[in-house]
């Protein structure tokens, strides 16, 4: 399977880079083909502007030239991953204006929506398990992911998960952690 797998901090020394290294190995060990998009170091710019705004009267409406590229480095892939911070009980600001201007009309809901078969969402949150389900925040954001986004994109298979107190600082705990990473690149056709 061909996984394009998008990762989103500001530090290429986080946990977020780490996990995702740890992941993408677990995509390779198990046969995967995997192309990594960095958006901070990409250049990426979140911000929609007019050229990228949905046109409803217009179902092949050409957009700027970077989403453009996007749109075509997506339809590269079977399948895809998104790695990054739970900032505010949701993503950061930099991989919202990347769906926002990315899965755009006519791509990614329209008149044509996306063809992945997968999308799995690894989120890294400095909160506890009971922290995120004391308000129902996992539900919400799960629903807001797998439903919100996946589904009403025409992904058949979404599936959010979240690597726990990223900001515990023990060894042995961020090893358990990239282990989650790992086995979730590993076996990432089963789930």
């Amino acid at each position: 399977m061909k996984v394009l797998t998008v990762v989103t901090h500001p530090r290429t020394n986080s946990l977020t880079f780490a996990a995702a290294d740890r992941f993408v190995q677990g995509l390779t060990d198990a046969g995967h083909e995997t192309e990594v998009l960095d958006l901070h170091r990409s250049g990426f710019d979140p911000v929609l502007r007019e050229a990228d705004e949905p046109d409803w009267s217009n179902a092949i409406k050409k957009y700027s030239p970077e989403v453009e590229a996007e749109i075509e480095r997506m339809k590269k892939h079977d399948a895809l991953t998104y790695i990054f911070p739970l900032w505010w009980y949701s993503m950061p600001a930099m991989l919202k204006g990347y769906i926002d201007r990315v899965w755009n009309n006519g791509f990614a809901y329209g008149s044509s929506k996306l063809h992945h078969q997968k999308v799995l969402w690894l989120s890294l949150a400095a909160a506890s398990t009971e922290d995120l389900e004391k308000r129902e925040y996992d539900k919400m954001i799960t629903h807001y992911l797998n439903v919100g986004l996946a589904n009403y994109s025409g992904i058949p298979n979404s599936k959010v998960e979240f690597l726990y107190e990223t900001l515990d600082g023990k060894p042995e705990h961020t090893e358990n952690l990239l282990t989650q990473a790992y086995n979730l690149g590993l076996g990432f056709a089963e789930n």
